[in-house]
């Protein structure tokens, strides 16, 4: 128990250092390619080692002799001299959930909280694993880390024979899967990414797309089951593509900011109800729009349809 509170320390230590350099994350695009199933990994150079300092000078005991008071053990030097060729230090690399990651997101920008729509906004309790414990119920005792437990014991006390390694798990062997009840809201959500492809927008504004959609589903997926995503890029005319598409079109032709809103209107119109599904609706531009009778149509759209969802 005493490692699980250790680790659950750390782990509070770790988030606190995200939260403190969270706006370097954001903008890092990658730490996205570190993405493994449902964590993703976070380098994290800042986190101190604990060092020895001098206390008050005293008669006898450890750490005894000249100093001054606050001065770190050992001599740091001043970084000059030769280059050599023993290893130096490394970046200490953790993985957080996206939960965890949309938790500090919504803390740190202080987002509200998403209120639910429709009729079907049932929330479920779910139980979700969290680690290992030395009790619990048998139903839940997990064999490999016990086995692992019990290995280790025979090792320890020499009893362990390779021509007969018969292993037999002992109470204090046993580990169990520990568990809470989180409870998970069902309702439907939609988002609808919509991106300007036009001959001016290129792979820098294609990065700060990639980004804000990473943050954004990381968000909207904390809080809805089996997020829905739909993406229609657009320069002169709007098409709906799949994801890979979305973000390797190449850029050509001009554009009609328009073309998106219709067909993105057509698109909630047609699959969404309004009053059963939530309806994000993101446009990414440069906002370099064709003419000022597109740009008027826009806002039209924009008043008569989108504000009023």
């Amino acid at each position: 128990m005493a490692i699980k509170e250790d680790h659950n320390r750390f782990r509070d230590i770790v988030k606190g250092k995200v939260k403190e350099n969270f706006k370097k994350y954001v903008s890092q695009g990658e730490m996205i390619g570190k993405r493994e199933n449902e964590f993703v990994k976070i380098p994290l150079p800042q986190i101190d080692i604990p060092n020895f300092r001098y206390g008050a000078k005293q008669q006898g005991g450890i750490g005894q002799g000249d100093g001054q008071p606050g001065q770190d053990v050992g001599d740091p030097g001043d970084g000059s001299g030769q280059a050599g060729n023993s290893s130096g230090e490394h970046l200490l690399e953790v993985e957080l959930s996206m939960d965890e990651l949309a938790e500090i997101l919504g803390e740190k920008l202080q987002l509200p909280r998403i209120l639910p729509k429709g009729q079907k906004n049932i929330e479920t309790t779910k139980t979700k694993f969290t680690g290992l414990a030395p009790v619990g119920p048998e139903g839940l005792r997990h064999f490999k880390s016990s086995y692992k437990n019990a290995l280790k014991r025979y090792i320890s006390s020499g009893t362990y024979d390779p021509d007969e390694p018969v292993i037999i798990p002992i109470r204090k062997d046993f580990q169990y899967r520990s568990f809470k009840k989180v409870t998970q809201p069902q309702t439907k959500a939609v988002v609808i990414y919509m991106m300007d492809v036009s001959g001016s927008m290129g792979d820098e504004q294609k990065e700060i797309v990639r980004l804000e959609s990473f943050w954004i589903n990381t968000w909207l997926k904390k809080h809805y089951k089996g997020l829905e995503t739909r993406f229609i890029i657009h320069d002169a005319a709007a098409k709906e593509v799949d994801e890979n598409t979305f973000f390797r079109t190449s850029e050509s032709g001009g554009t009609l900011i328009s073309s998106a809103y219709k067909l993105c209107q057509q698109m909630i119109e047609t699959d969404y109800p309004i009053n059963e599904w939530n309806i994000y609706p993101f446009h990414f531009s440069d906002g370099d729009n064709w003419s000022g009778e597109d740009t008027r149509l826009c806002i039209k759209v924009l008043r008569e349809f989108f504000c009023q969802m």
